[in-house]
């Protein structure tokens, strides 16, 4: 197989696969409760949501708390990640990231109303977000990109792409945010900034279907007009008819 195919595969993979389970753990489980399963299951999603976002594992508490945030102030100065507010998508992440920071350690505790019922595993937690883990996975990431350009002769030029590897989970929601709620079509009047940022919305999972979600919060599917498309729903529809989770919201009818 040519090199270059794989590593194109390598990294759609790495984007896809830790984006399923930030959209499918942390935003529709965690932050919504769009569907529960056993509590051995929820183990399961949260490992494999460690296992995939890697360096930039993110605390389920912390996310589902700024995500509660996010959808009571959409568009106000107390949205943790509007870009509204900030001249640049670098602007707006580095005051997102303060803002987890201060809920991970403690330095800001969360109004009652966005906290709790939120899945919680502290031995993950503090296991993922150790340093050193952090670190043996920007060296796992290093040492495959090593061995596709010295040992299979692939051109230092894909060595563009680690820094998103590193960071994947950040990149990804620097899209989410800055181009939901600036770019693309609107479908309901929510009193937001909320947008559907289409055709890219394949690249990111349905998350990009800003407007939709944020008309319809607890909808497992991100999607509403017939030629919309949330290519997650989907997996959750097969794993609720396979009995390992339980959809508690029907998808809305197509508009």
């Amino acid at each position: 197989m040519n090199i270059n195919l794989v590593i194109i595969l390598f990294f759609l993979g790495h984007w896809w696969l830790s984006l399923f389970f930030h959209t499918a753990f942390l935003h529709r489980y965690g932050s919504h409760k769009m569907y529960t399963m056993s509590p051995f299951m929820e183990k399961v999603f949260y490992f494999l949501t460690w296992f995939f976002q890697g360096s930039s594992y993110l605390i389920p508490r912390a996310y589902a708390v700024m995500h509660r945030m996010h959808h009571e102030y959409s568009d106000t100065k107390e949205d943790p990640h509007s870009p509204v507010f900030f001249k640049d998508v670098m602007g707006m992440m580095k005051h997102t990231r303060l803002i987890y920071n201060d809920f991970v350690t403690g330095k800001r505790v969360p109004d009652a109303k966005f906290d709790g019922d939120i899945p919680v595993w502290n031995a993950m937690d503090k296991f993922g977000d150790f340093w050193l883990t952090r670190i043996l996975w920007i060296g796992v990431y290093s040492l495959i990109y090593g061995y596709f350009i010295f040992g299979l002769g692939a051109s230092p030029f894909w060595l563009f792409l680690l820094p998103v590897h590193y960071l994947m989970g950040p990149v990804q929601g620097a899209f989410v945010n800055w181009c939901g709620h600036k770019y693309g079509y609107v479908s309901y009047d929510n009193g937001d900034q909320s947008h559907n940022t289409e055709p890219w919305g394949i690249f990111l999972l349905g998350e990009l279907y800003q407007n939709n979600h944020h008309m319809f919060p607890t909808s497992a599917n991100f999607a509403s007009k017939w030629y919309e498309i949330d290519p997650v729903y989907p997996v959750l529809w097969v794993l609720d008819k396979a009995g390992l989770i339980h959809l508690v919201k029907a998808p809305k009818p197509a508009a």
